[in-house]
């Protein structure tokens, strides 16, 4: 409670040490082709208008000549230093609302000259605009007190109407600018974040798909180690305990992976029960896109050609007794994500082009390849995060993949690898 008082009394001379004394920040300089003519001229209009100013002053007024250029340079001066210091501009426009109305002519309404008191108009409605509320509040108040001391008999009340209605007006021009960009920054921050959750939940996507696969070979190794010293028999004992150790390994972190399966889904209502897909399940994902209008072919080679799924079954390699790795049905499942990708991408972006997908079992790595034509040379992949994800995917198996357009089509092209390297 005891700082409320001296925080106050800052923030309310804050602004008034910012009006009178404190450095300005110099204003972007005005940019586009229509400032290469304007400003030239601009200026000139002004040293046409100090020019008059002085003749209207030598007729008017007995002022030595001296104090008609100050006058005269000071009527205009303010307006051209407005454009990039307008809290420097006000001041000298302020004191000059002093130093013009030396010497005031019987036959003059107001203190001031006509080009004066356009240029203080001009001045205070730039401040409004460029600066804050509370600012333009003290650089209108201050400017009412030439006002009414020099004014008073030539309707001083309408002069004030007419400089609050000038900063009112610029203040309501600087408040709209200042809630247009406080918009843009939020829809800006609003996009980043929504691009950070789409990636986030692709990745825990990903994450949840290679623990069902991981966690159904840690199942088997566990059984394995368990029930070894029943199917094998006349074990030693360092060997029954080496394989309980394995075991208890094992189930140890299986649980550990189900917990944090668990927590990856804890927003889900209910968590998918069905197998994940493989490539065997292509031939179902072209019919379906088939069904929704697009022109599709699929090409297998090699262990895929018939339509049966490769044999991802944890029993043991009767040559090296070895378990087969993970790497077949991460592969696979891989496979048919950045298949199913690319065939949404080219219903988006491409309606109508024929595409291609071509998959090829090379023994140690599946090579993919899905070519779509573009419909339109507008056409591309868009800039959404499905490209990402592929690709994350691919690097996850230590493989690669290219996305890219390639003459009249555009072409995803990936490599992954089937097995760890040894």
């Amino acid at each position: 409670m005891e700082t409320i008082g001296p925080v106050t009394r800052r923030n309310a001379t804050g602004p008034l040490r910012r009006l009178f004394w404190s450095r300005e920040r110099l204003r972007p300089a005005p940019t586009g082709r229509i400032w290469v003519y304007a400003l030239p001229l601009g200026l000139l209009a002004l040293a046409g208008m100090a020019l008059a100013t002085g003749a209207y002053l030598a007729e008017n007024r007995p002022l030595p000549d001296p104090f008609v250029v100050l006058i005269a340079a000071g009527s205009v001066l303010p307006v051209a230093v407005t454009l990039r210091l307008p809290v420097l501009a006000w001041r000298l426009a302020f004191v000059m609302l002093f130093i013009g109305s030396m010497q005031v002519g019987p036959r003059e309404p107001w203190p001031w000259n006509t080009v004066q008191i356009l240029g203080f108009l001009v001045v205070l409605g730039r401040l409004a605009v460029l600066e804050d509320s509370s600012l333009t509040i003290w650089a209108t108040a201050f400017s009412l007190i030439p006002v009414f001391a020099y004014a008073p008999d030539a309707n001083a009340w309408g002069a004030a109407v007419l400089l609050i209605a000038i900063a009112a007006l610029g203040d309501i021009v600087s408040r709209r600018r200042r809630t247009r960009a406080l918009l843009a920054e939020k829809e800006e921050l609003t996009e980043l974040e929504r691009a950070k959750r789409a990636v986030l939940e692709e990745r825990t996507r990903i994450a949840r798909e290679m623990h069902d696969v991981v966690a159904h070979h840690m199942s088997m190794i566990a059984v394995r180690a368990e029930t070894a010293p029943y199917r094998i028999g006349d074990l030693p004992e360092p060997a029954r305990e080496e394989l309980a150790t394995i075991a208890a390994s094992a189930r140890e972190a299986l649980t550990d992976m189900r917990r944090l399966l668990g927590v990856l889904r804890a927003e889900q209502n209910e968590a998918p029960l069905t197998p994940q897909p493989g490539l065997a399940q292509l031939e179902e994902l072209v019919a379906t896109a088939r069904a929704a209008g697009v022109d599709v072919s699929l090409r297998a080679d090699g262990a895929f050609a018939s339509g049966r799924p490769v044999d991802n079954s944890t029993h043991a390699d009767a040559d090296s007794g070895r378990f087969p790795t993970l790497g077949g049905a991460a592969a696979e499942l891989a496979a048919y994500r950045i298949v199913q990708e690319a065939l949404a991408n080219a219903a988006r972006h491409a309606p109508g082009g024929p595409v291609t997908i071509e998959v090829r079992d090379l023994g140690d790595r599946i090579d993919l390849l899905v070519r779509n034509t573009l419909t339109t040379p507008a056409a591309t992949a868009g800039r959404g995060h499905g490209l990402s994800g592929m690709r994350e995917r691919a690097e996850l198996l230590g493989g690669t993949l290219s996305a890219a357009p390639d003459g009249d089509s555009f072409v995803v092209r990936a490599d992954l690898p089937v097995r760890e390297a040894q």
